[in-house]
């Protein structure tokens, strides 16, 4: 199972974040602040397969360093590929 997945990126106010997903899968898009607390769920469902763009839109977040965590469980029983990968990004106003 392989992901294309945005790596770490510096963001003003709007960024989009990419995917690929190889399967029909469950798939869990947060993003977090420094402390962990989450401050964002951009996705949280069930998703078909293929290439996936979903827009952020930062306005309400301060200046400051974010996590974007991506989970991916496979909807697959006999198929326990799961897929987790957190990336940084950089909010500057």
């Amino acid at each position: 199972m392989t992901y294309d997945y945005t790596e770490d990126k510096l963001v003003q106010e709007i960024t989009v974040i990419k995917y690929d997903l190889p399967e029909n899968s469950y798939v869990t898009l947060k993003i977090y602040d420094v402390l962990g607390r989450e401050v964002v769920r951009l996705v949280d469902g069930f998703q078909e397969a293929g290439y996936k763009s979903i827009e952020f839109d930062a306005l309400n977040l301060t200046s400051g360093v974010y996590f974007y965590k991506l989970v991916v469980s496979s909807s697959n029983p006999l198929n326990a590929n799961n897929y987790t990968s957190i990336k940084k990004m950089l909010l500057i106003r």
